[in-house]
């Protein structure tokens, strides 16, 4: 009988010693997020500089294009619609419009790889939020526009009275 007391005792004290080492490792834990920068930033008057392999939204040089198709081949969703008529005269494809709807697109960057003439490249652009999602099919000419860098420049902040 005073052997199971004494097993008992023995137990709780170690289950003690278990739930007091779970407790310090949670406050370890806890302590250490104190002490960290915190990492919010406030958006749209502070905005993130993309890191230098950001994929955002592509850029397209309609001049540079020879409607090779590759850029459709190569995705996975096979995004880009590529339209062109064949010139038999100087016996080239002739580029009469590009587009791309990143409301599908999975920013793969397979397109930009790929593309035998680098008429398409990624930009540092990530607003893309739009209240109806046909906005998100951009033409060549919306493709063709630089997007305005204003990551570095950040307004102030409105005062609140």
């Amino acid at each position: 009988m005073t052997f199971n007391f004494i097993k008992n005792i023995q137990n709780y004290s170690e289950e003690i010693s278990q739930a007091s080492r779970y407790i310090g490792q949670g406050f370890t834990v806890t302590f250490d997020h104190m002490n960290r920068r915190p990492i919010t930033i406030h958006y749209p008057y502070e905005k993130l500089t993309p890191s230098e392999r950001f994929r955002g939204r592509i850029h397209f040089e309609f001049d540079k294009c020879i409607a090779c198709e590759v850029c459709v081949r190569v995705c996975p969703i096979n995004l880009p619609v590529v339209d062109y008529e064949f010139k038999s005269s100087i016996k080239k494809k002739q580029l009469k419009s590009y587009s791309i709807d990143f409301g599908v697109c999975i920013f793969c960057g397979n397109c930009v790889e790929y593309c035998p003439t680098n008429c398409l490249s990624m930009t540092e652009e990530y607003e893309l939020s739009v209240y109806d999602r046909h906005e998100l099919n951009f033409d060549h000419t919306a493709l063709g526009r630089l997007p305005v860098a204003t990551y570095l420049s950040s307004p102030t902040k409105p005062s609140i009275n």
